[in-house]
Protein backbone atom coordinates (compact mmCIF):
# COMPACT_ATOMS: atom_id res chain seq x y z
CA UNK A 1 0.00 0.00 0.00
CA UNK A 2 2.75 2.51 0.60
CA UNK A 3 4.01 2.05 -2.82
CA UNK A 4 0.67 3.39 -4.15
CA UNK A 5 0.03 6.13 -2.12
CA UNK A 6 1.91 9.68 -2.57
CA UNK A 7 4.97 10.46 0.05
CA UNK A 8 2.58 13.13 1.52
CA UNK A 9 0.00 10.58 2.37
CA UNK A 10 2.55 7.94 3.68
CA UNK A 11 4.07 10.88 5.86
CA UNK A 12 0.14 11.61 7.28
CA UNK A 13 -0.19 7.89 8.02
CA UNK A 14 3.27 7.92 9.74
CA UNK A 15 2.08 10.86 11.82
CA UNK A 16 -0.89 9.18 12.65
CA UNK A 17 0.12 5.75 13.98
CA UNK A 18 -0.42 6.99 17.66
CA UNK A 19 -3.96 7.20 17.21
CA UNK A 20 -3.99 3.77 14.21
CA UNK A 21 -6.72 2.17 16.57
CA UNK A 22 -9.09 4.77 17.20
CA UNK A 23 -9.29 5.27 13.33
CA UNK A 24 -9.25 1.29 12.36
CA UNK A 25 -12.32 1.05 15.01
CA UNK A 26 -13.74 4.24 12.81
CA UNK A 27 -13.49 2.75 9.52
CA UNK A 28 -14.84 -0.89 11.06
CA UNK A 29 -17.80 0.93 12.14
CA UNK A 30 -18.32 2.35 9.46
CA UNK A 31 -18.27 -0.50 7.51
CA UNK A 32 -20.66 -2.52 9.54
CA UNK A 33 -22.55 0.58 9.44
CA UNK A 34 -22.86 0.20 5.95
CA UNK A 35 -23.15 -3.72 5.79
CA UNK A 36 -25.85 -3.90 7.74
CA UNK A 37 -27.66 -1.01 5.40
CA UNK A 38 -26.83 -3.52 2.86
CA UNK A 39 -28.22 -6.75 4.51
CA UNK A 40 -31.44 -4.81 5.50
CA UNK A 41 -31.88 -3.75 1.74
CA UNK A 42 -31.53 -7.39 0.50
CA UNK A 43 -33.03 -9.34 3.50
CA UNK A 44 -36.05 -7.21 3.23
CA UNK A 45 -36.58 -7.32 -0.54
CA UNK A 46 -36.19 -10.95 -0.84
CA UNK A 47 -38.54 -11.54 2.30
CA UNK A 48 -41.53 -9.07 0.60
CA UNK A 49 -41.26 -11.02 -2.79
CA UNK A 50 -40.90 -14.68 -0.28
CA UNK A 51 -44.04 -13.61 1.95
CA UNK A 52 -46.00 -12.00 -1.90
CA UNK A 53 -45.29 -15.36 -3.60
CA UNK A 54 -46.14 -17.44 -0.49
CA UNK A 55 -49.30 -16.01 -0.30
CA UNK A 56 -50.15 -15.80 -3.67
CA UNK A 57 -49.73 -19.45 -3.99
CA UNK A 58 -50.55 -20.21 -0.14
CA UNK A 59 -47.28 -21.90 0.70
CA UNK A 60 -45.85 -21.59 4.24
CA UNK A 61 -43.09 -19.90 5.09
CA UNK A 62 -41.23 -19.24 8.00
CA UNK A 63 -41.55 -15.24 8.51
CA UNK A 64 -39.68 -15.48 12.22
CA UNK A 65 -36.05 -15.93 11.12
CA UNK A 66 -36.25 -13.24 8.65
CA UNK A 67 -37.84 -10.50 10.56
CA UNK A 68 -35.42 -10.95 13.36
CA UNK A 69 -32.46 -10.63 10.67
CA UNK A 70 -34.59 -7.24 9.06
CA UNK A 71 -34.85 -5.88 12.58
CA UNK A 72 -31.35 -6.89 13.57
CA UNK A 73 -29.74 -5.10 10.48
CA UNK A 74 -31.72 -1.90 11.27
CA UNK A 75 -30.16 -1.95 14.65
CA UNK A 76 -27.17 -2.59 13.74
CA UNK A 77 -26.98 0.32 10.72
CA UNK A 78 -28.48 2.81 13.58
CA UNK A 79 -25.77 1.76 16.13
CA UNK A 80 -23.03 1.38 13.83
CA UNK A 81 -23.73 4.94 12.18
CA UNK A 82 -24.06 6.62 15.59
CA UNK A 83 -20.25 4.64 16.44
CA UNK A 84 -18.98 5.62 13.60
CA UNK A 85 -20.02 9.15 13.76
CA UNK A 86 -18.48 9.29 17.60
CA UNK A 87 -15.68 7.26 17.11
CA UNK A 88 -13.97 8.71 13.77
CA UNK A 89 -14.58 12.30 14.31
CA UNK A 90 -13.17 12.02 18.12
CA UNK A 91 -9.83 10.08 16.22
CA UNK A 92 -9.87 13.05 14.14
CA UNK A 93 -9.94 15.83 16.87
CA UNK A 94 -7.31 14.24 18.52
CA UNK A 95 -4.96 13.57 15.27
CA UNK A 96 -5.66 17.21 14.12
CA UNK A 97 -5.01 18.42 17.49
CA UNK A 98 -1.63 16.18 17.47
CA UNK A 99 -0.58 17.87 14.08
CA UNK A 100 -1.19 20.88 15.42
CA UNK A 101 1.16 20.59 18.51
CA UNK A 102 3.68 19.03 15.75
CA UNK A 103 3.43 21.88 13.49
CA UNK A 104 3.85 24.51 16.19
CA UNK A 105 6.35 22.00 17.68
CA UNK A 106 8.89 22.61 14.41
CA UNK A 107 8.11 26.33 14.40
CA UNK A 108 9.52 27.47 17.34
CA UNK A 109 13.44 27.01 15.71
CA UNK A 110 12.09 28.74 12.62
CA UNK A 111 11.49 31.87 14.43
CA UNK A 112 12.07 34.68 14.14
CA UNK A 113 14.59 34.10 10.91
CA UNK A 114 12.67 31.46 8.82
CA UNK A 115 9.44 33.12 9.62
CA UNK A 116 9.92 36.69 8.69
CA UNK A 117 9.73 35.63 5.19
CA UNK A 118 6.51 34.70 5.64
CA UNK A 119 2.96 37.03 5.83
CA UNK A 120 1.10 36.26 9.41
CA UNK A 121 -1.78 35.47 7.42
CA UNK A 122 -0.13 32.70 5.54
CA UNK A 123 1.43 31.68 8.44
CA UNK A 124 -1.92 31.52 10.56
CA UNK A 125 -3.64 29.63 7.45
CA UNK A 126 -1.04 27.11 7.46
CA UNK A 127 -1.50 26.39 10.83
CA UNK A 128 -4.82 26.64 11.25
CA UNK A 129 -7.07 26.40 8.00
CA UNK A 130 -4.34 23.61 5.88
CA UNK A 131 -4.19 21.56 9.37
CA UNK A 132 -8.06 22.14 9.26
CA UNK A 133 -8.18 20.30 5.52
CA UNK A 134 -5.99 17.44 6.44
CA UNK A 135 -8.90 15.63 8.42
CA UNK A 136 -10.60 14.88 5.07
CA UNK A 137 -7.77 12.85 4.56
CA UNK A 138 -9.39 10.59 7.18
CA UNK A 139 -12.90 11.36 6.79
CA UNK A 140 -13.51 12.07 3.57
CA UNK A 141 -11.05 9.77 1.69
CA UNK A 142 -9.37 6.77 3.58
CA UNK A 143 -12.80 5.61 5.78
CA UNK A 144 -14.93 5.95 2.38
CA UNK A 145 -12.57 4.22 0.16
CA UNK A 146 -11.48 1.64 2.41
CA UNK A 147 -15.70 0.87 2.74
CA UNK A 148 -16.55 1.07 -0.73
CA UNK A 149 -13.36 -1.17 -1.49
CA UNK A 150 -14.28 -4.05 1.25
CA UNK A 151 -18.10 -3.26 1.29
CA UNK A 152 -18.65 -4.03 -2.93
CA UNK A 153 -15.94 -7.36 -2.84
CA UNK A 154 -18.21 -8.79 -0.27
CA UNK A 155 -21.39 -8.26 -2.21
CA UNK A 156 -19.73 -8.99 -5.59
CA UNK A 157 -18.79 -12.62 -3.59
CA UNK A 158 -22.49 -12.61 -2.40
CA UNK A 159 -23.70 -12.51 -5.75
CA UNK A 160 -21.33 -14.52 -7.30
CA UNK A 161 -22.69 -17.39 -5.02
CA UNK A 162 -26.08 -16.87 -5.89
CA UNK A 163 -25.58 -15.95 -10.19
CA UNK A 164 -21.71 -15.89 -11.50
CA UNK A 165 -23.37 -13.82 -14.15
CA UNK A 166 -24.88 -11.34 -12.44
CA UNK A 167 -21.36 -10.98 -10.28
CA UNK A 168 -19.87 -9.99 -13.68
CA UNK A 169 -22.28 -7.55 -14.39
CA UNK A 170 -21.95 -6.11 -10.66
CA UNK A 171 -18.76 -5.77 -11.15
CA UNK A 172 -18.27 -4.15 -14.58
CA UNK A 173 -20.67 -1.45 -13.23
CA UNK A 174 -18.77 -1.53 -10.13
CA UNK A 175 -15.21 -0.62 -12.45
CA UNK A 176 -16.32 2.22 -14.27
CA UNK A 177 -18.20 3.50 -11.32
CA UNK A 178 -15.78 2.79 -8.52
CA UNK A 179 -12.28 3.08 -10.35
CA UNK A 180 -13.02 4.92 -13.85
CA UNK A 181 -15.36 7.70 -12.92
CA UNK A 182 -13.32 8.96 -9.47
CA UNK A 183 -10.26 8.92 -11.39
CA UNK A 184 -11.66 11.05 -14.22
CA UNK A 185 -13.53 13.24 -11.46
CA UNK A 186 -9.83 13.66 -9.58
CA UNK A 187 -7.81 14.41 -12.61
CA UNK A 188 -10.64 17.02 -14.00
CA UNK A 189 -11.31 18.74 -10.50
CA UNK A 190 -6.90 18.41 -8.95
CA UNK A 191 -5.65 21.88 -10.94
CA UNK A 192 -9.30 23.72 -9.45
CA UNK A 193 -9.00 22.02 -5.80
CA UNK A 194 -5.06 22.54 -5.18
CA UNK A 195 -5.57 25.98 -6.22
CA UNK A 196 -8.32 26.41 -4.24
CA UNK A 197 -6.31 25.33 -0.89
CA UNK A 198 -3.72 28.13 -2.11
CA UNK A 199 -6.37 30.95 -2.84
CA UNK A 200 -8.14 30.01 0.61
CA UNK A 201 -5.06 30.60 2.34
CA UNK A 202 -3.88 33.63 0.58
CA UNK A 203 -7.52 35.34 1.48
CA UNK A 204 -6.75 34.68 4.79
CA UNK A 205 -3.60 36.29 4.70
CA UNK A 206 -5.46 39.01 2.67
CA UNK A 207 -8.52 39.35 5.59
CA UNK A 208 -5.97 39.20 8.36
CA UNK A 209 -3.77 42.63 7.18
CA UNK A 210 -6.57 44.07 6.50
CA UNK A 211 -7.87 43.39 10.20
CA UNK A 212 -4.37 44.48 11.51
CA UNK A 213 -3.42 47.07 9.22
CA UNK A 214 -7.78 48.81 9.35
CA UNK A 215 -5.53 51.98 10.68
CA UNK A 216 -3.26 53.00 7.97
CA UNK A 217 -5.65 51.56 5.63
CA UNK A 218 -8.73 53.90 6.76
CA UNK A 219 -5.44 56.75 7.06
CA UNK A 220 -4.38 56.22 3.69
CA UNK A 221 -7.37 55.44 1.37
CA UNK A 222 -6.56 52.36 0.72
CA UNK A 223 -9.87 50.40 1.83
CA UNK A 224 -11.29 50.35 -1.77
CA UNK A 225 -8.21 49.27 -3.40
CA UNK A 226 -7.31 46.38 -0.78
CA UNK A 227 -11.22 45.49 -0.37
CA UNK A 228 -11.33 45.03 -4.47
CA UNK A 229 -8.33 43.09 -4.16
CA UNK A 230 -10.00 40.44 -1.68
CA UNK A 231 -13.26 40.36 -3.85
CA UNK A 232 -11.57 39.30 -6.96
CA UNK A 233 -9.89 36.67 -5.29
CA UNK A 234 -12.87 35.25 -2.89
CA UNK A 235 -14.40 35.57 -6.55
CA UNK A 236 -11.71 33.63 -8.29
CA UNK A 237 -11.80 30.95 -4.86
CA UNK A 238 -15.72 30.47 -5.30
CA UNK A 239 -15.28 29.83 -9.20
CA UNK A 240 -12.82 27.12 -8.39
CA UNK A 241 -14.85 25.66 -5.40
CA UNK A 242 -17.98 25.49 -7.73
CA UNK A 243 -16.00 23.81 -10.37
CA UNK A 244 -14.85 21.34 -7.89
CA UNK A 245 -18.73 20.93 -6.35
CA UNK A 246 -20.04 20.41 -10.05
CA UNK A 247 -17.48 18.02 -10.68
CA UNK A 248 -18.29 15.96 -7.48
CA UNK A 249 -21.90 16.23 -8.11
CA UNK A 250 -21.50 15.20 -11.77
CA UNK A 251 -19.73 11.99 -10.56
CA UNK A 252 -22.32 11.37 -7.91
CA UNK A 253 -25.18 11.69 -10.42
CA UNK A 254 -22.93 9.18 -13.48
CA UNK A 255 -22.71 6.96 -10.34
CA UNK A 256 -26.59 6.82 -9.65
CA UNK A 257 -26.80 6.54 -13.47
CA UNK A 258 -24.51 3.41 -14.12
CA UNK A 259 -26.52 1.81 -11.25
CA UNK A 260 -30.10 1.93 -13.43
CA UNK A 261 -27.88 0.27 -16.25
CA UNK A 262 -26.56 -2.33 -14.70
CA UNK A 263 -30.15 -3.45 -12.97
CA UNK A 264 -31.60 -3.89 -16.28
CA UNK A 265 -28.45 -6.18 -17.47
CA UNK A 266 -28.87 -7.71 -13.93
CA UNK A 267 -32.58 -8.87 -14.35
CA UNK A 268 -31.98 -10.18 -17.91
CA UNK A 269 -29.73 -13.09 -16.28
CA UNK A 270 -31.39 -13.07 -13.62
CA UNK A 271 -34.76 -13.74 -15.11
CA UNK A 272 -33.13 -16.36 -17.27
CA UNK A 273 -31.84 -18.05 -14.24
CA UNK A 274 -35.20 -17.82 -12.81
CA UNK A 275 -37.14 -19.39 -15.96
CA UNK A 276 -34.48 -21.97 -16.26
CA UNK A 277 -34.99 -22.65 -12.36
CA UNK A 278 -31.37 -22.24 -11.47
CA UNK A 279 -32.60 -19.42 -9.13
CA UNK A 280 -35.97 -18.83 -6.90
CA UNK A 281 -37.59 -15.68 -7.44
CA UNK A 282 -36.82 -14.01 -4.48
CA UNK A 283 -32.68 -14.15 -4.79
CA UNK A 284 -33.70 -12.14 -8.26
CA UNK A 285 -34.90 -9.31 -6.27
CA UNK A 286 -32.52 -9.58 -3.17
CA UNK A 287 -29.60 -9.54 -5.95
CA UNK A 288 -31.21 -6.17 -7.83
CA UNK A 289 -31.42 -4.60 -4.45
CA UNK A 290 -27.57 -5.85 -3.71
CA UNK A 291 -26.55 -4.55 -6.85
CA UNK A 292 -28.61 -0.66 -5.78
CA UNK A 293 -26.51 -1.03 -2.59
CA UNK A 294 -23.70 -1.63 -4.09
CA UNK A 295 -23.43 1.26 -5.99
CA UNK A 296 -24.46 3.29 -2.36
CA UNK A 297 -21.34 2.13 -1.12
CA UNK A 298 -19.70 3.44 -4.18
CA UNK A 299 -21.05 6.97 -4.60
CA UNK A 300 -18.79 8.66 -1.82
CA UNK A 301 -15.96 7.66 -4.52
CA UNK A 302 -16.25 10.79 -6.60
CA UNK A 303 -16.27 13.25 -3.76
CA UNK A 304 -13.84 11.63 -2.03
CA UNK A 305 -10.94 11.70 -4.86
CA UNK A 306 -12.14 15.43 -5.38
CA UNK A 307 -10.93 15.86 -1.72
CA UNK A 308 -7.57 13.73 -2.49
CA UNK A 309 -5.94 16.59 -4.30
CA UNK A 310 -7.07 19.15 -1.64
CA UNK A 311 -5.75 16.78 1.30
CA UNK A 312 -2.83 16.24 -0.68
CA UNK A 313 -1.87 20.12 -1.22
CA UNK A 314 -2.69 21.16 1.96
CA UNK A 315 -0.14 18.59 3.37
CA UNK A 316 1.86 20.04 0.74
CA UNK A 317 2.03 22.94 2.54
CA UNK A 318 2.26 21.90 5.96
CA UNK A 319 5.52 19.65 5.12
CA UNK A 320 6.90 22.58 3.33
CA UNK A 321 7.17 24.25 6.33
CA UNK A 322 7.43 21.81 9.00
CA UNK A 323 10.72 20.65 6.84
CA UNK A 324 12.35 23.97 6.36
CA UNK A 325 15.74 24.53 8.03
CA UNK A 326 16.30 26.18 10.93
CA UNK A 327 18.50 29.44 10.50
CA UNK A 328 20.56 28.24 13.68
CA UNK A 329 21.81 24.57 13.53
CA UNK A 330 20.27 23.39 17.27
CA UNK A 331 22.97 20.41 19.30
CA UNK A 332 21.82 17.27 20.54
CA UNK A 333 22.49 18.77 23.76
CA UNK A 334 23.91 21.65 25.81
CA UNK A 335 26.95 21.01 27.74
CA UNK A 336 27.19 21.75 31.56
CA UNK A 337 26.63 25.61 32.05
CA UNK A 338 27.90 27.20 34.78
CA UNK A 339 24.99 28.62 37.08
CA UNK A 340 26.83 31.77 37.20
CA UNK A 341 27.21 32.30 33.44
CA UNK A 342 29.37 35.54 32.36
CA UNK A 343 28.85 36.52 28.53
CA UNK A 344 31.54 36.83 25.96
CA UNK A 345 31.67 38.41 22.27
CA UNK A 346 35.03 37.57 20.33
CA UNK A 347 35.13 39.39 16.88
CA UNK A 348 31.67 38.53 15.91
CA UNK A 349 29.96 39.49 12.79
CA UNK A 350 26.57 39.26 11.56
CA UNK A 351 24.48 40.14 8.46
CA UNK A 352 21.61 39.46 7.24
CA UNK A 353 21.63 38.86 4.00
CA UNK A 354 24.78 37.57 1.75
CA UNK A 355 24.70 41.20 -0.01
CA UNK A 356 23.61 42.72 3.21
CA UNK A 357 25.57 45.37 5.44
CA UNK A 358 27.30 43.83 8.73
CA UNK A 359 25.16 43.99 11.07
CA UNK A 360 27.78 43.35 13.72
CA UNK A 361 31.32 43.85 12.45
CA UNK A 362 33.85 42.61 14.41
CA UNK A 363 31.96 43.02 18.35
CA UNK A 364 34.24 42.63 21.18
CA UNK A 365 32.86 42.63 24.38
CA UNK A 366 32.16 41.15 27.82
CA UNK A 367 30.30 40.74 30.47
CA UNK A 368 31.06 38.82 33.74
CA UNK A 369 28.60 37.66 36.13
CA UNK A 370 26.70 40.08 38.53
CA UNK A 371 27.92 43.10 35.88
CA UNK A 372 25.35 45.76 34.69
CA UNK A 373 26.22 47.02 31.56
CA UNK A 374 24.01 49.64 28.74
CA UNK A 375 24.41 49.55 24.89
CA UNK A 376 23.65 53.00 23.97
CA UNK A 377 24.09 53.92 20.53
CA UNK A 378 21.86 55.42 17.50
CA UNK A 379 19.19 53.66 15.43
CA UNK A 380 20.47 51.24 13.04
CA UNK A 381 23.91 51.12 15.37
CA UNK A 382 23.61 47.29 15.82
CA UNK A 383 21.67 46.97 18.98
CA UNK A 384 18.91 44.65 18.21
CA UNK A 385 21.53 42.21 15.77
CA UNK A 386 23.36 42.16 19.59
CA UNK A 387 20.46 40.85 21.32
CA UNK A 388 19.38 38.82 17.92
CA UNK A 389 22.90 37.06 18.16
CA UNK A 390 23.14 36.63 21.76
CA UNK A 391 19.29 35.00 21.68
CA UNK A 392 20.59 32.61 18.86
CA UNK A 393 18.02 33.93 16.49
CA UNK A 394 20.09 34.43 13.49
CA UNK A 395 23.61 32.70 12.72
CA UNK A 396 26.64 34.70 12.72
CA UNK A 397 29.15 34.73 10.22
CA UNK A 398 32.87 34.94 11.93
CA UNK A 399 34.07 35.35 15.48
CA UNK A 400 32.00 33.17 18.14
CA UNK A 401 30.37 34.23 21.33
CA UNK A 402 30.69 32.48 25.05
CA UNK A 403 28.32 31.96 27.54
CA UNK A 404 28.49 30.50 30.91
CA UNK A 405 32.08 29.26 29.20
CA UNK A 406 31.12 27.41 26.40
CA UNK A 407 30.27 28.47 22.99
CA UNK A 408 26.81 29.62 22.28
CA UNK A 409 26.50 27.65 19.45
CA UNK A 410 26.80 24.41 21.75
CA UNK A 411 23.97 25.31 23.56
CA UNK A 412 20.43 24.84 23.22
CA UNK A 413 18.38 27.28 22.94
CA UNK A 414 15.74 26.05 25.50
CA UNK A 415 18.66 26.28 27.94
CA UNK A 416 19.54 29.73 27.21
CA UNK A 417 16.43 30.76 27.21
CA UNK A 418 16.02 29.55 30.47
CA UNK A 419 19.08 31.37 31.62
CA UNK A 420 18.36 34.64 29.98
CA UNK A 421 15.02 36.45 30.46
CA UNK A 422 14.69 39.30 28.08
CA UNK A 423 12.49 42.04 27.91
CA UNK A 424 11.97 43.07 23.98
CA UNK A 425 10.70 46.48 22.64
CA UNK A 426 7.26 44.79 21.45
CA UNK A 427 6.00 43.34 24.41
CA UNK A 428 3.84 40.25 23.67
CA UNK A 429 0.34 39.85 25.69
CA UNK A 430 -2.11 37.21 25.73
CA UNK A 431 -5.88 37.15 25.87
CA UNK A 432 -5.75 36.22 29.39
CA UNK A 433 -5.33 37.05 32.47
CA UNK A 434 -2.70 39.01 34.13
CA UNK A 435 -1.41 36.07 36.04
CA UNK A 436 -2.12 33.99 33.51
CA UNK A 437 0.06 36.50 31.63
CA UNK A 438 2.47 36.87 34.57
CA UNK A 439 2.83 32.97 34.50
CA UNK A 440 4.06 32.02 31.40
CA UNK A 441 7.32 32.59 32.92
CA UNK A 442 7.28 30.60 35.50
CA UNK A 443 3.93 28.76 35.57
CA UNK A 444 4.84 27.20 39.44
CA UNK A 445 5.31 30.87 40.94
CA UNK A 446 3.26 31.69 44.18
CA UNK A 447 1.17 34.80 44.32
CA UNK A 448 3.51 36.30 46.72
CA UNK A 449 6.28 36.05 43.88
CA UNK A 450 3.81 37.48 41.91
CA UNK A 451 3.51 40.03 43.85
CA UNK A 452 7.08 40.67 44.43
CA UNK A 453 7.78 41.03 40.58
CA UNK A 454 4.70 43.07 39.95
CA UNK A 455 6.10 45.60 42.76
CA UNK A 456 9.01 45.65 41.43
CA UNK A 457 8.15 46.75 37.96
CA UNK A 458 6.05 49.72 39.60
CA UNK A 459 2.59 47.66 38.60
CA UNK A 460 1.18 47.94 41.84
CA UNK A 461 -1.01 50.88 41.23
CA UNK A 462 -2.21 49.32 37.81
CA UNK A 463 -3.05 46.31 39.13
CA UNK A 464 -5.35 47.87 42.42
CA UNK A 465 -7.32 49.95 39.33
CA UNK A 466 -7.95 46.60 37.43
CA UNK A 467 -11.69 45.27 38.51
CA UNK A 468 -10.61 41.84 39.04
CA UNK A 469 -6.94 42.35 39.99
CA UNK A 470 -5.01 39.91 38.98
CA UNK A 471 -7.50 37.67 37.39
CA UNK A 472 -8.72 40.66 35.14
CA UNK A 473 -7.98 39.94 31.59
CA UNK A 474 -5.82 42.11 29.67
CA UNK A 475 -7.84 41.74 25.98
CA UNK A 476 -6.55 40.71 22.78
CA UNK A 477 -3.09 41.49 22.29
CA UNK A 478 -3.27 43.68 25.37
CA UNK A 479 -5.45 45.76 23.95
CA UNK A 480 -6.91 46.94 27.75
CA UNK A 481 -3.46 48.32 29.06
CA UNK A 482 -1.12 50.97 27.49
CA UNK A 483 1.79 51.10 26.57
CA UNK A 484 3.55 51.62 29.60
CA UNK A 485 1.63 49.10 31.14
CA UNK A 486 2.21 46.49 28.98
CA UNK A 487 6.26 47.49 29.57
CA UNK A 488 6.11 47.13 33.19
CA UNK A 489 4.05 43.46 32.94
CA UNK A 490 6.76 42.39 30.27
CA UNK A 491 9.37 43.42 33.26
CA UNK A 492 7.40 41.61 36.19
CA UNK A 493 7.82 38.65 33.95
CA UNK A 494 11.04 38.68 33.55
CA UNK A 495 11.55 39.12 36.99
CA UNK A 496 9.17 36.59 37.64
CA UNK A 497 11.62 34.35 35.87
CA UNK A 498 14.46 34.67 37.71
CA UNK A 499 16.72 34.09 35.13
CA UNK A 500 20.17 34.84 36.02
CA UNK A 501 20.85 37.25 32.94
CA UNK A 502 18.29 39.94 32.80
CA UNK A 503 18.46 41.77 29.10
CA UNK A 504 16.12 45.15 28.91
CA UNK A 505 15.50 46.84 25.77
CA UNK A 506 14.70 49.95 26.05
CA UNK A 507 12.43 49.06 29.42
CA UNK A 508 11.67 52.80 29.95
CA UNK A 509 9.71 53.69 26.90
CA UNK A 510 6.28 55.23 27.04
CA UNK A 511 6.92 55.71 30.33
CA UNK A 512 6.58 58.87 32.61
CA UNK A 513 9.77 60.67 34.15
CA UNK A 514 8.43 60.01 37.77
CA UNK A 515 7.60 55.66 36.63
CA UNK A 516 10.94 55.21 34.87
CA UNK A 517 12.76 56.76 38.35
CA UNK A 518 11.07 54.76 40.45
CA UNK A 519 11.45 51.38 38.01
CA UNK A 520 15.19 51.95 37.60
CA UNK A 521 15.83 51.97 41.35
CA UNK A 522 13.54 49.31 42.37
CA UNK A 523 15.46 47.21 39.20
CA UNK A 524 18.74 47.86 40.81
CA UNK A 525 17.60 46.26 43.71
CA UNK A 526 15.35 43.63 42.49
CA UNK A 527 18.67 42.80 39.98
CA UNK A 528 21.36 42.08 42.47
CA UNK A 529 23.50 39.06 41.72
CA UNK A 530 22.76 39.03 38.37
CA UNK A 531 24.22 40.21 35.15
CA UNK A 532 22.00 42.84 33.28
CA UNK A 533 22.61 44.22 29.61
CA UNK A 534 20.39 47.38 29.00
CA UNK A 535 19.65 48.69 25.47
CA UNK A 536 18.61 52.04 25.84
CA UNK A 537 18.55 55.39 23.93
CA UNK A 538 17.96 57.61 26.85
CA UNK A 539 21.08 58.51 29.28
CA UNK A 540 19.59 59.56 32.71
CA UNK A 541 18.93 57.46 35.39
CA UNK A 542 21.97 54.87 33.99
CA UNK A 543 23.83 55.41 37.07
CA UNK A 544 21.01 53.84 39.00
CA UNK A 545 21.44 51.12 37.60
CA UNK A 546 24.51 49.89 35.24
CA UNK A 547 28.17 50.05 35.62
CA UNK A 548 29.11 50.12 32.28
CA UNK A 549 28.28 51.78 28.89
CA UNK A 550 29.22 50.42 25.76
CA UNK A 551 28.63 52.95 22.67
CA UNK A 552 27.79 51.11 19.43
CA UNK A 553 28.28 52.74 15.86
CA UNK A 554 28.12 50.81 12.90
CA UNK A 555 28.09 47.71 14.34
CA UNK A 556 30.71 48.13 16.48
CA UNK A 557 31.58 48.36 19.75
CA UNK A 558 33.31 52.15 19.82
CA UNK A 559 33.69 52.67 23.53
CA UNK A 560 33.01 50.80 26.64
CA UNK A 561 33.73 52.87 29.89
CA UNK A 562 32.61 53.30 33.39
CA UNK A 563 28.93 55.02 33.74
CA UNK A 564 30.15 57.59 35.94
CA UNK A 565 33.07 58.57 33.49
CA UNK A 566 30.52 57.99 30.34
CA UNK A 567 27.87 60.67 31.53
CA UNK A 568 30.81 63.06 32.57
CA UNK A 569 32.13 62.81 29.01
CA UNK A 570 28.73 63.21 27.23
CA UNK A 571 26.94 65.50 29.99
CA UNK A 572 26.02 67.91 26.97
CA UNK A 573 24.76 64.88 24.99
CA UNK A 574 22.41 63.30 28.27
CA UNK A 575 19.24 62.95 27.82
CA UNK A 576 17.57 63.23 31.68
CA UNK A 577 14.93 60.65 32.54
CA UNK A 578 12.38 63.81 33.20
CA UNK A 579 12.61 65.24 29.59
CA UNK A 580 10.05 64.94 26.90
Amino acid sequence: MNRVLPPQARRLLGLLQPYRGWMLGGASLALLAAMSAVGLMAVSGWFIAAMALAGASGAAINYYTPAAAIRGFAILRTGGRYGERLVTHDATLRALSELRAWLFRRLIPLAPARLSALRSGELFARLRADVDALEQFYLAVLVPVAVAAVGTLVVLLIAAFALPAAALVMLAGAALAGILLPAWVRRSASSDAAQAVRESAALRGMLLDALHGHAELLAWGGVPAHGARIADLDARLARRRRHVERLQADGSGAVAMLAQCVLPALLVFGLTAVHAGAMAPPLLVMLGLLALAAFELIAPLPEALANWQATLTAADRVFELADTPPAVEEPQRSPPIDAAPAIRFEDVRLRYAEDAPWALDGINLALAYGERLAIVGDSGAGKSSLLNALQKFYPTQAGRILFGGHALDAVRSDDLRRRIAVIAQQTRLFNASLRDNLLLAAPEASAAQIERAAHDAQLDGFVSSLPQGYDTVLGEGGSRVSGGEARRIAIARALLQDAPVLVLDEPTEGLDARTASQLYRALAVATRGRSVLLITHRLGGLATLVDRVAVMRAGRIVECVATSAYLDRHAAERVPLDSP
